[in-house]
């Protein structure tokens, strides 16, 4: 019998190779080899950690998420807000189905939501692309508010070894959803551009509801001309053949959306008060607004137009229709009416980029575990009291905290004599109790606090 040809030097050596690679990429092993931690759980692990720090009124929030290895295969498991009312799509049939039409007034104030996320975004270093935004990833609250969801995919796809990124990438390239993506999708990498024809579909399909597929399969070219061309507003029309150009160049960005002719209005002086006064809220009691509305005069003027030689046009509190201020103040609080035309390019408050981190941060970090949770929510409410201990000898404080999810937190705390504002609030900041965002204006609230009951800070 012939002995067996030995394989090629090249062919050993390339075995080598994959088996060096391989060992590489284990980073932790257990003593009996059965279990391993691999590079790619560090990334996506990387990935997750990132996402926590997306916050935006219109984005679906990511809360927790933890990896659970217990079972046969390996899985992530993580938490969302809840979105009550289901995706768009869902509610856009529903509409169609009760013979209703979309609404002008909701339509614009949906594509400004989405468009406010889309900036969000855009603007972060480097960008993050949604890279999966159809009406199925848009979501409605019960009050109106749009939040944009998945924006974990594009990300945690990108983060999987190939064989196993096929599930999310055959979800993506479903037939009925192929026509939110644009011309060039498969042939170049993503850029912003891919979300902004994404969300001119979506645009579309909200103002006409429903866009025919044919059959159960894709939709065609043909249904979406009809759809175009059913659309009786030529700004509204071409809005969204502006987002839908072929040249991915032609689009316009999510932020110059904002200020198209058909979205553009001049901000209310009730909607830009209602926004400064929730920039300041935590300065304020919490029942304000219900004290200062009993407190009005109805006879009192409100507002006065002067016309010499006329005498002044006058309004008065008992000629002006009472409105539900908690609900709109809800409202603006919650993201229904963004102020973006005032925004600059890059928004403030951009998370960390959701990009994997250079190869010396990965080298310079340290397996020591953070010795506390980092606060994730924003204070909206201060209140603090300080009272004499009954020896007279020292002050003891008492914060209370509102979150922005209605969590009350009280903290108190004997008070130093070396104690500082700053040294308090940062001490609240890394124990965890109050966001990092939230530090300097921590530190101003108790400073004034001090002031007021010591006269002097201490």
């Amino acid at each position: 019998m012939a002995a067996p040809e030995p394989a090629p030097r090249r062919g050993r050596e390339r075995e080598r190779e994959d088996e060096s690679e391989d060992e590489s990429d284990i980073l932790e092993e257990s003593p009996c080899g059965r279990w391993q931690k691999r590079r790619e759980q560090e990334k996506i692990q990387t990935m997750f950690e990132q996402l926590v720090l997306v916050d935006h009124p219109n984005i679906v929030k990511l809360h927790k998420y933890w990896l659970d290895a217990s079972e046969a295969r390996a899985r992530v498991i993580f938490i969302t807000e809840y979105v009550s009312s289901g995706s768009l799509k869902q509610f856009l049939k529903k509409t169609k189905k009760n013979h209703k039409a979309m609404n002008a007034r909701a339509w614009k104030r949906w594509c400004t939501q989405i468009l406010s996320a889309l900036s969000f975004l855009h603007a972060c270093s480097p960008p993050i692309i949604h890279g999966n935004l159809t009406s199925d990833t848009i979501f409605i609250q019960h009050n109106g508010l749009i939040k944009i969801g998945s924006v974990w995919h594009r990300i945690f796809s990108n983060a999987l070894p190939d064989d196993l990124r096929s599930p999310i990438r055959a979800e993506r390239e479903e037939l009925r959803n192929l026509h939110f993506f644009p011309p060039e999708y498969g042939e170049v990498a993503d850029g912003t551009a891919v979300d902004i024809f994404s969300f001119g579909m979506c645009a579309l399909e909200m103002a006409v509801l429903e866009i025919q597929a044919n059959g159960d399969t894709r939709v065609t070219e043909e249904a979406i001309t009809r759809a175009r061309h059913s659309l009786s507003d030529p700004n509204m029309r071409e809005f969204i053949l502006s987002c839908l150009a072929r040249d991915p160049s032609h689009r316009p960005s999510a932020h110059n959306l904002l200020f198209h002719r058909v979205l553009f209005e001049v901000h209310s002086l009730k909607l830009l008060a209602a926004h400064c006064f929730i920039q300041h809220q935590y300065l304020m009691p919490e029942n304000v607004v219900e004290e200062k509305t009993k407190a009005v005069d109805l006879h009192a003027v409100l507002a006065e137009i002067p016309r010499p030689p006329r005498p002044p046009l006058q309004w008065r509190y008992s000629e002006v229709a009472c409105l539900e201020l908690d609900k709109f103040l809800e409202d603006v609080r919650n993201g229904i009416y963004p102020l973006m035309n005032f925004a600059a390019a890059r928004p403030l408050g951009l998370p960390r980029v959701l990009a994997p981190p250079p190869e010396e941060a990965q080298k310079a970090k340290t397996p020591t575990p953070e010795p506390f949770d980092s606060e994730t929510r924003k204070v909206i409410q201060m209140q603090c009291n300080l009272e004499r201990s009954e020896d007279k000898a020292r002050w003891h404080l008492t914060l209370l905290l509102v979150l922005e999810d209605r969590l009350h937190r009280q903290l108190t705390y004997d008070l130093l004599p070396t104690d500082s504002a700053q040294d308090l609030a940062t001490e609240l900041v890394h124990y965890g109790f109050v966001h990092e965002d939230d530090r300097t204006k921590l530190a101003a609230f108790l400073e004034s606090t001090f002031l007021k009951y010591l006269g002097a800070q201490p």
